[in-house]
């Protein structure tokens, strides 16, 4: 038998493409093949027990969603009408169509989803708010049609805002958001698509990718997938319902076909007795612009504040966060009614009844009292609260206050707010910190909004 000499380094090489190629044609799909199995079984478990099983299309394979996507014949006519405005070959508009896809569409994964994410919304928001359903319409709710896309729509108060609706939706369905430009950093861009959601542009006024977005919204929704959406297109600055932008309800009505799946819009009222955020919203208010972000400095100092009390146990919580489900409303029963402009009318009927259901809790109820005052007897204070719970009670607004009693309201906003020092008590007075009068403001507004929309809609008179 001959031997062969061959050198060490060219040995190794051919033991590692050995390996590669054992690892590639039988090992990997090995594994590939157990992991999908174990996650084919997980979401079977999942579906059993929710109320809105996970649809197929959410469990796509990313890549297999981004070639459907960027080959979509609607995206094939837009490249076409690129390529001929343009003189740019229509490959290369195809490759962008392509990184617009893979920027946009997200990598779902159940076992994070469930076993991470909204344990872990759960954990968060119920350390630092008392959480509350407010409202909840639940013969209508109930009743909706078990094939019916659900499209959760909400006002926008806070970044808590998505770890409060994953918390309380997660026995129902799991989720998926419009993101902004603001999380597309990584490892947070990744925990996001992990979780669902999926990145826009919100300024972008590219057509081709204008339409990449809009077919994938219209994909997920001929699919069932159940989404949650924030018209407003950012955080409320001024403490308010906003007026809504009307984008992804745009594709969502462009892309209904009668008689096909229905779409159901469950509108969603978020409020707090305390934002996060709620400096860096009035700052940005003041200054009349919607770009804002907290230093990290900040952010870390506030952090560090709160660990430092929670392991002195001087932590407090944060007050009440309170989210009311409204009643639901179907696109195909809404255009079966004449409309001028559908989309403008259902956006602004989904915010109306926003609006309408955002509960009353003790530091908005008490902002609202102090008005534009910064110095008043707190026997003054108790006397105006108590006139605007009887106002709000009489309109119909949802009270969510400690037994009912704006007394008790009054107590346990001054505490919430003494805290950080905007009021202070002075003997039987309160007042306000001169610098911490927008905030006042911020929490009265949600209040103030409320009883102007009662008196707008004329279906009560004006106390």
């Amino acid at each position: 038998m001959a031997t062969i000499e061959i050198p060490v380094w060219l040995f190794v090489l051919i033991l590692v493409f050995a390996g590669v190629t054992f690892a590639s044609h039988f090992l990997f799909p090995s594994v590939r093949w157990f992991l999908r199995h174990g996650m084919e079984r997980m979401v079977a478990r999942l579906n059993a027990r929710l109320e809105r099983p996970i649809e197929p299309f959410k469990l796509m394979a990313r890549q297999d969603m981004v070639i459907r996507l960027a080959h979509d014949p609607k995206v094939a006519e837009a490249i076409a009408a690129e390529a001929e405005e343009t003189g740019i070959p229509e490959t290369v508009h195809l490759e962008r169509a392509r990184r617009y896809a893979r920027e946009i569409v997200p990598a779902f994964s159940a076992m994070f989803y469930f076993g991470i994410a909204a344990r872990a919304a759960k954990w968060f928001a119920r350390l630092i708010y008392r959480v509350r359903i407010g409202q909840f319409d639940t013969d209508a709710i109930a009743g909706i049609d078990r094939r019916a896309t659900i499209v959760f729509v909400m006002n926008h108060r806070s970044n808590m805002d998505y770890v409060l609706v994953t918390y309380l939706a997660a026995s129902r369905s799991a989720l998926s958001y419009a993101v902004g430009e603001w999380a597309r950093v990584w490892p947070l861009s990744w925990l996001i698509r992990a979780s669902g959601a999926y990145f826009i542009r919100r300024r972008s006024g590219n057509l081709l990718y204008r339409r990449v977005l809009a077919r994938y919204v219209q994909m997920a929704t001929a699919e069932g997938v159940t989404q949650a959406l924030f018209p407003e297109g950012g955080l409320s600055l001024d403490g308010r319902v906003g007026r809504p932008k009307l984008g992804i309800l745009s594709y969502i009505v462009e892309g209904y076909r009668p008689g096909g799946r229905d779409v159901v819009f469950v509108p969603v009222s978020l409020a707090y007795d305390r934002v996060i955020e709620d400096r860096v919203l009035t700052a940005a208010h003041a200054a009349g612009v919607r770009r804002f972000r907290a230093p990290v400095g900040t952010i870390l100092l506030f952090i560090g504040r709160q660990l430092r009390r929670m392991l002195t146990g001087r932590f407090k919580k944060f007050g009440v966060a309170s989210v009311s489900f409204g009643t639901p409303l179907s696109l195909a029963a809404f255009l079966a009614a004449p409309h001028g402009d559908v989309t403008a009318d259902l956006a602004e009927e989904l915010m109306r009844r926003i609006a309408r259901n955002v509960s009353v809790l003790p530091v908005p109820l008490f902002c609202a009292a102090l008005g534009e005052e910064t110095d008043l007897p707190l026997a003054e204070v108790e006397q105006r609260a108590e006139a605007l719970r009887r106002r709000l009670a009489a309109a119909g607004a949802h009270l969510d206050l400690p037994d009912g009693s704006a007394r008790a309201a009054v107590s346990g906003a001054i505490e919430i707010l003494a805290l950080r020092k905007i009021v202070r008590r002075a003997g039987d007075r309160i007042q306000v910190a001169p610098r911490d009068r927008a905030l006042i403001d911020f929490y009265a507004a949600p209040v103030a909004h409320w009883l102007c929309a009662d008196a707008a809609s004329g279906a009560r008179p004006k106390p």
